[in-house]
């Protein structure tokens, strides 16, 4: 699988924020079908950091309403990734 497929979008919250001052963690929404080594692979190869570990987890999909009509949310795969300390992600540079 290609590595630039894997990550599909950093996760910017709150709760993000202070586990990447605090515990140098961050966090990205994944492909469903990717696996923690794959994940590792991508983050170490796209941002040049060392990554020590990395936690998965599958968000259910949650239901919500449409006007009337009742639907869901897609469901999808949240990574949480420790980097070494010193190494930094800074996903919006100058801001």
């Amino acid at each position: 699988m290609n590595v630039y497929k894997i990550l599909e979008k950093p996760l910017i919250t709150e709760k993000s924020t202070l586990m990447q001052e605090q515990s140098n963690r961050v966090m990205f929404q994944v492909k469903r079908s990717a696996n923690k080594l794959q994940i590792k692979e991508a983050v170490q190869k796209i941002f040049s950091v060392t990554v020590l570990d990395v936690n998965t987890m599958n968000v259910k999909p949650k239901n919500r309403r449409f006007g009337k009509h009742m639907g869901k949310t897609k469901q999808w795969k949240k990574a949480i990734v420790l980097l070494k300390a010193g190494d930094k992600i800074d996903f919006f540079e100058g801001a």
